[in-house]
């Protein structure tokens, strides 16, 4: 008797301690970081070394392009297109993964995409640098996009990885609530999204400096920086494994 309760106290105490620790999912903080900074650097990316278009930013781009048929600079304009489009069929790609058949297929979606979007950023560094540049910003779209789809919560908050007004426009909200009503969820929440938003900066931030450096190959430290975010991914299913 003695024995068994000694037991089920190790067996408790396991479990308080795990409970205590972070889980990295797809709806982790660590993980929206990551996510985050890839977001900021591959629009500088984009933005400095394949003609000014956002990879994310499609409101960027239709506002450039709204823009430049008013400045009537149809060519210009053009160059817009394409990528709005890619991200648009991204969005309808990452929707097809919650089909049943697609889900027998990919038990976890969440990292097929990641290693979908990490070959594809591989791929592009390895592209010879006379390629035309709508190609590039095209299939960068197309990943951006699928990011975007996938990765859509903060634990139970809807956020954006690629993208901040939605963010800035959250955390604002929850920083309000935290100060006018001393609202400690409200305090957290706001931290959490203005971590998320200083992550975006810091990923535009060293895109832009990386990219002025390394030129094309610059996009191989997005494809690390998902690599991590995988890891973190394969490193938590390993341990809900153990666990069971």
């Amino acid at each position: 008797m003695d024995r068994l309760i000694a037991v089920l106290t190790t067996i408790s105490r396991r479990g308080a301690i795990a409970a205590r620790v972070p889980r990295v999912t797809s709806e982790s903080l660590y993980l929206g970081i990551l996510l985050a900074i890839v977001g900021g650097y591959l629009d500088s990316y984009t933005f400095l070394s394949r003609g000014g278009v956002f990879a994310n930013a499609q409101t960027g781009n239709i506002v450039l392009l709204g823009i430049k048929i008013a400045q009537g600079s149809w060519t210009q304009a053009l160059l817009h297109i394409p990528p709005i489009l890619a991200f648009i069929l991204g969005v309808a790609v990452a929707e097809s993964f919650k089909s049943p058949r697609i889900k027998k297929l990919f038990k976890l979606p969440a990292r097929a995409i990641l290693l979908l979007e990490i070959a594809v950023l591989i791929a592009v560094g390895l592209l010879p640098s006379g390629i035309p540049n709508i190609m590039v910003t095209v299939v960068i779209s197309f990943v951006a996009s699928l990011q975007v789809s996938s990765f859509r919560k903060l634990y139970t908050w809807s956020y954006n990885t690629a993208m901040t007004t939605g963010n800035l426009r959250t955390a604002t909200q929850a920083a309000y609530r935290a100060i006018m009503n001393k609202n400690k969820d409200a305090a957290e929440q706001a931290l959490k999204f203005y971590t998320i938003i200083g992550s975006f900066l810091f990923g535009a931030l060293s895109g832009s400096f990386l990219t002025t450096l390394l030129e094309n190959c610059a996009i191989w430290i997005a494809a690390a920086l998902l690599v991590c975010a995988f890891l973190l991914l394969e490193s938590n299913q390993r341990i809900e494994k153990e666990k069971k």
